[in-house]
């Protein structure tokens, strides 16, 4: 016998002045017990059954039930914002992976951050990526139906064996078969392998790619990057690639890209920048990446970066909030929508004086960062302005990615740095105006400026020509 799943009600949190939901008189903290009759599951039925000219309401409003009719233009946006983008339960991840970095997160950080999921829609929505061990042919066929496009996949290994090791599920030996089905169906998908050293690189790899080429070329792209580790991991054989490790998979993508661009026209497979910082290797051109779909994971940013900051091109392409993206201060329309509750672009202390912008500059960003911002600083001659390395020890390990400084890795440094200097901080490190250890830019002992994560909000900080 199924069980039913329980949905919560969507419930308002911000409505906008002057929108159909004011004039009908909706409230912040009103729970939309139906919507045309109907309980919607998630943001994606939400959005479908209030695509109407007319919308019948039933409000539950501290426990007083009653309709509520609205009337809007066509195309007019309803004018609310709900708390979630999914009402009924997250689909939570059954794997077991080896690499997965939920399992290497700090004690005591705030409960949301320790959710695994694999949910195809929080893929749909906010780019994160599903094993499809937990997928079924009702999940199929909504996908198709509603064309929930893109999606995002883990494949990891085409190898049955090794794939089911690494996911430590059985089903991960045959989920990849819907990932066939996926791509028969014209939905769009893009694939991806984190390496593991010793576990599914090398041959495994290169047979990874020789499968992608022979039953998933279909794929929009693929994102080859490399195993994160914190010090928190308690594997075995989980660990940072070593020099040679990272050039052998830089060389093995590269030599499958000549073979995707002469059999499908297209290079398909790509290494995140972060393998060619450990290879020692310059970074392809940016017109290697085309319109740089991989963004997220990584892959083509220090070019765009580059292109942005040396004035060349507006790129538009932005930067979210990276693994923790749709927690917390996630909107529920999805990470393409902008997010809220965000920091004040100024900076986020009201308490300490605000230094001159003639005052010397320093860029905080982490151990990543630094390698892709310093030459292009240095280029400028400026000895005004300054990168801040901020290596992180909250997480340790072979963390350095600026999405994941906190607040006391920046405190540390910051200590140590004088007063009355500017500081500038890429809002990727920050969710709802906090850092993961849940400290936020006023517990700093320096005013910070919070500013976009792209070359062309650093370049008009720093008031370039």
């Amino acid at each position: 016998m199924s069980t039913a799943v329980a949905v919560a009600r969507p419930r308002v949190i911000s409505v906008e002045p002057g929108s159909p939901a004011e004039r009908a008189g909706l409230l912040v903290g009103d729970e939309l017990v139906t919507i045309e009759g109907e309980q919607p599951r998630d943001i994606l039925e939400y959005r479908t059954l209030v695509d109407s000219d007319e919308i019948a309401f039933v409000i539950d409003r501290n426990g007083l039930t009653f309709d509520v009719d609205i009337e809007k233009l066509p195309t007019e946006p309803l004018g609310i914002e709900v708390h979630s983008a999914l009402f009924d339960e997250v689909r939570t991840c059954d794997n077991h992976c080896e690499f997965c970095f939920i399992y290497q997160l700090p004690p005591n950080l705030r409960k949301s951050l320790y959710l695994k999921d694999d949910d195809y829609r929080l893929s749909f929505l906010y780019g994160n990526y599903t094993t499809l061990t937990r997928f079924t042919e009702a999940d199929l066929e909504r996908v198709i139906t509603e064309k929930l496009s893109p999606l995002n996949v883990s494949i990891h290994a085409t190898d049955p064996a090794i794939r089911e090791e690494m996911l430590r599920n059985r089903r991960g030996a045959s989920s990849l078969r819907w990932l066939s089905a996926l791509l028969d169906a014209g939905i769009e998908v893009h694939g991806q392998v984190v390496v593991c050293p010793g576990i599914n690189d090398g041959l495994v790899l290169d047979q990874t790619l020789a499968d992608i080429a022979d039953k998933y070329r279909d794929l929009a792209t693929v994102s080859v990057v490399p195993l994160g580790v914190s010090k928190y991991s308690t594997e075995e054989r989980m660990r940072a690639h070593t020099l040679e490790e990272a050039q052998i998979v830089v060389d093995v993508v590269e030599r499958w890209q000549d073979v995707f661009e002469k059999t499908i026209g297209r290079r398909l497979v790509h290494a995140s920048d972060e393998y060619y910082l450990n290879a020692d290797r310059p970074f392809p051109p940016r017109e290697a990446y085309g319109d740089i779909p991989m963004y997220e994971d990584g892959i083509g940013m220090a070019r765009s970066f580059e292109a942005e900051f040396t004035g060349q091109v507006d790129t538009g392409v932005g930067t979210e909030a990276g693994f923790f993206a749709w927690v917390d201060a996630a909107p529920a329309e999805g990470y393409r929508a902008p997010r809220t509750c965000a920091p004040e672009a100024d900076g986020a202390s009201t308490v300490m004086l605000t230094p001159r912008r003639t005052a010397p500059v320093g860029i905080l960003t982490g151990e990543l960062g630094a390698q892709v911002i310093e030459p292009l600083v240095a280029a400028h001659d400026r000895d005004d302005v300054r990168v801040i390395t901020v290596e992180n020890e909250f997480f340790g390990g072979n963390v350095g990615v600026a999405g994941l400084m906190v607040g006391a890795d920046l405190q540390r440094v910051l200590a140590a740095e004088p007063e009355g200097h500017r500081y500038l901080l890429p809002d990727v490190c920050l969710n709802r105006g906090l850092f993961l250890d849940g400290l936020s830019p006023d517990d700093l002992p320096r005013r910070v400026e919070i500013i976009e994560t792209d070359g062309i909000a650093l370049r008009n900080a720093l008031e370039l020509p």
